[in-house]
């Protein structure tokens, strides 16, 4: 009986240690699939439209058959570029217009410097990227990516 005891108390010693450690472990929003679905319904312009999540993995990737198949992967390409630096796409480019140093960003073969990628926050937690291609130009892939975001987290938040 008391080896038995002992072993309960050492196997629920156990399961609260884990339960602390579990507690313990950073907690952040996801961008899930339902969300970037939101997103491309959002999308006010027929363009290819590219959602990552904030580990860059792909989580929906779709194009209008009125815009050019290389635009998917120009989208893709510009959801990168703001997931990975946290800056809209458009602002880069104009950055590297105007700084020799950030010009060199270019040789870096996933970036894309041009307009229509944007990072997608959850408070100030950086949780995902959107692109946008095809639309019309880069101020016109900003301008349908920027809407699409803006819709998601007015219909998210009561």
């Amino acid at each position: 009986m008391s080896r038995f005891l002992s072993s309960l108390t050492l196997a629920l010693l156990g399961a609260a240690a884990l339960g602390q450690a579990q507690a313990a472990l950073p907690q952040h929003p996801d961008l899930d699939l339902a969300a970037a679905q939101r997103l491309a319904q959002a999308a006010p312009c027929s363009a290819a439209l590219a959602v990552l999540d904030r580990s860059g993995q792909l989580i929906l990737l779709q194009r209008d058959t009125r815009v050019g198949p290389h635009n998917a992967e120009a989208a893709r390409r510009k959801a990168f570029t703001a997931l990975s630096t946290r800056t809209p796409s458009q602002a880069l480019a104009e950055r590297a217009r105007q700084n020799p140093d950030a010009a060199n960003l270019v040789t870096l073969s996933e970036l894309l410097l041009l307009g229509g990628g944007i990072p997608l926050y959850e408070g100030d937690q950086l949780v995902g990227a959107l692109g946008i291609a095809g639309a019309g130009g880069g101020g016109a892939d900003e301008r349908c990516a920027l809407a699409a975001a803006e819709h998601l987290k007015s219909t998210s938040h009561p």
